[in-house]
């Protein structure tokens, strides 16, 4: 029996213009950007096909707009008749994730990244935290370099996203050590990310307990669509998991590989990216080459997924 998951974009993969084409040609998706407008108290939708990258960046703008564009697209997917048996998100993915499943209203979704974007970039001075992708190198050397970098200051890996890219995530002295060493074991590169803060380490922990309290005031429902999570590679148990998760993820590790291939050992064997970008399916490919791997964030991509699948 063919599964197929739903795989939802992080943060990073924003365009300006992202989803126009699916808001100019699709009801259901013109609904969504006015729904997130209306949700926020401004217009997102001239944030990102009127925008400038500058404000794009800016991670409280970053996590709504993604969410919007990828839920979008998701509806559109939901009406052409494309459903998963299980979904996932990278980090800010895993709310579109639950939005997909039905444990989060859409609306509320979209307030909550907002908000979590802005505690991740308050939570640590900017200058004082950096984030760095480590190339080529195995995990178990890439964990050994963390610890001695550790030696200056905070350094964990942040993200394993699939053989051979870990991103490892700290205090600037840090990770620029995490660096040298990896270099000296045998890294094909090292190199410093563009991003404002070092996600996903213990330096964000304040972020996620702001981000708790907002969580207080939402009301989750139960998962119509298995959602499995970052934080444990493995699926969200019940509804009174999904709060707790989802506080763990802002400072904890992002186990992308080890969720993928979660999925493939439970037989899915087509993964739908959706939302901006091709990060994921490049991933995939780097994890088990032989799945099925589309993608969907414009016509011309929802086109070639639609004929794909042979709907």
């Amino acid at each position: 029996m063919s599964k197929t998951a739903f795989l939802f974009a992080g943060q990073g993969a924003q365009a300006v213009g992202m989803g126009k084409e699916l808001y100019d040609n699709f009801d259901c998706a013109k609904k969504v950007f006015d729904e997130a407008s209306e949700a926020l108290g401004f217009d997102i939708k001239d944030m990102i096909f009127n925008g400038d990258d500058e404000t794009l960046k800016i991670t409280e703008n970053t996590q709504p707009t993604i969410v919007t564009m990828s839920t979008a697209a998701l509806r559109v997917l939901e009406e052409k008749g494309v459903n998963a048996d299980v979904v996932a998100g990278l980090s800010l993915g895993e709310y579109t994730a639950h939005i997909a499943s039905g444990s989060i209203e859409f609306s509320d979704g979209v307030r909550l990244v907002k908000k979590r974007g802005k505690y991740m970039q308050e939570e640590v001075p900017v200058g004082k935290g950096a984030m760095a992708a480590i190339i080529g190198l195995e995990t178990a050397d890439v964990i050994s370099a963390c610890e001695e970098a550790s030696k200056l200051g905070i350094c964990s890996p942040a993200n394993f996203n699939c053989p051979g890219q870990i991103v490892v995530s700290g205090e600037v002295n840090a990770v620029e050590k995490c660096c040298e060493i990896a270099k000296e074991k045998g890294a094909k590169r090292a190199l410093i990310m563009p991003v404002s803060a070092p996600f996903h380490c213990s330096m964000l922990i304040g972020a996620g307990e702001k981000l708790q309290r907002e969580l207080d005031s939402v009301t989750v429902s139960d998962m119509n669509i298995p959602v499995i999570t970052n934080v444990t590679a493995d699926y969200v148990p019940s509804k009174d998991d999904i709060k707790p998760l989802l506080v763990r993820q802002v400072s904890s590790s992002v186990r992308w590989e080890d969720s993928i291939r979660k999925m493939i050992a439970d037989g899915v064997d087509t993964f739908i990216e959706i939302g901006p970008g091709k990060t994921l399916s490049g991933f995939l490919r780097r994890i088990d080459k032989t799945k099925a791997s589309y993608n969907v964030e414009d016509m011309a991509s929802l086109e070639k997924t639609l004929a794909g699948l042979e709907i």
